[in-house]
């Protein structure tokens, strides 16, 4: 009998170890845990920002969530992926040599305005055409952008009026945005470090 006894103890003694190890790796084993769910989880975030984004641009203008002024504006934040365009050889003093439809960019270096055009990239959503132009002058970069195509929704936004035009003052991302329709299509100025009066003044400026 006592052989018996001790012969069982002895069986339970390596579940009961198993049992120790197990509850003193269980703290470790869920911190991993934690980790690869934090990690999985921002990797899924990331990716379906990314994707929302594409779905948000790739979608036709008058649908909901179709390119907006906003999407124009977030474009524009990416740079530029060539140089500035030289002046227009028909009008050098007045416009660029870059144009969407029959709008035309400004010359504002050789019209005393300090903004010199200094980069450019083009994006084509779906079936808009969005051509950036970046000026460089008072210590910042702005980014003027056009877009193809009917006019895009108006977005809220402080209006003013400058000369002819009919502006729309709004901010996306913390930077701030002056948005008109020119010959149909919509135009968009966006820039940091530059006031709302600035980039009012230079969208009234023909």
């Amino acid at each position: 009998m006592a052989a018996a006894l001790q012969q069982a103890a002895a069986t339970e003694r390596a579940p009961a170890r198993l049992r120790a190890r197990i509850e003193a790796d269980r703290p470790r084993a869920m911190a991993v845990a934690r980790r690869r769910m934090a990690l999985y989880g921002g990797t899924l975030a990331s990716s379906a920002a990314v994707v929302l984004l594409v779905v948000v641009l790739l979608l036709p203008a008058g649908t909901p969530g179709g390119p907006s002024v906003s999407a124009a504006a977030t474009i524009a934040v990416r740079g530029p992926t060539g140089p500035g365009p030289g002046p227009d050889p028909h009008s050098p003093v007045a416009r660029l040599g870059q144009s969407v439809g029959r709008v035309y960019f400004p010359n504002w270096a050789d019209q005393g305005l300090g903004w010199a055009a200094v980069g450019q990239r083009t994006d084509q959503l779906r079936d808009r055409r969005m051509v950036t132009v970046y000026y460089q002058g008072h210590g910042t970069q702005i980014a003027y952008t056009i877009v193809s195509g009917s006019a895009l929704p108006v977005p809220a936004g402080t209006v003013v009026r400058k000369g002819a035009e009919r502006l729309r003052t709004l901010s996306v991302d913390g930077r701030l945005v002056v948005t008109w329709r020119r010959a149909g299509h919509t135009c968009v100025l966006t820039g940091m470090g530059v006031t709302a009066d600035q980039l009012e003044q230079l969208a009234a400026y023909r």
